[in-house]
């Protein structure tokens, strides 16, 4: 990563708190952030917009994040994609559907968190390299 390139993320996570403290850990490391509340409300920044990386809870309302990664595989599918969960089996199932996808659980340590986003984005970045 030279120049000016700031990884964008988006980050679609329901609990307040929880969304809160991950966009600042991402916005401390470096990155530039979008965030929402739902799945839903992601499409539409999908759309609009180039993201390096989509960061989605597993369970939320209205949309789950394993159906937001497959609309983001169609309409965006250079965006990465990684998951937190706190649900075990929502982590199987998530393995399953989408694997290529880094799932990581909760609870997690915030520099667990922002080295994994770093590994995955430099597997994408550095690859042809």
């Amino acid at each position: 990563m030279t120049g000016n390139f700031t990884p964008r993320i988006l980050l679609a996570e329901d609990d307040d708190a929880m969304r809160a403290y991950l966009e600042r850990a991402l916005v401390n490391a470096g990155y530039e952030v979008d965030s929402v509340d739902r799945g839903t409300a992601a499409l539409p920044l999908l759309q609009e917009g180039k993201y390096d990386l989509l960061l989605s809870d597993i369970v939320m309302p209205e949309m789950d994040g394993i159906e937001l990664a497959q609309r983001c595989n169609e309409i965006s599918p250079q965006t990465k994609i990684m998951f937190v969960t706190g649900f075990a089996a929502v982590t199987l199932r998530a393995s399953r559907e989408q694997p290529h996808a880094k799932v990581l659980s909760k609870p997690f340590h915030l520099r667990d968190l922002v080295l994994e986003v770093e590994r995955v984005l430099r597997d994408t970045v550095g690859v042809g390299i």
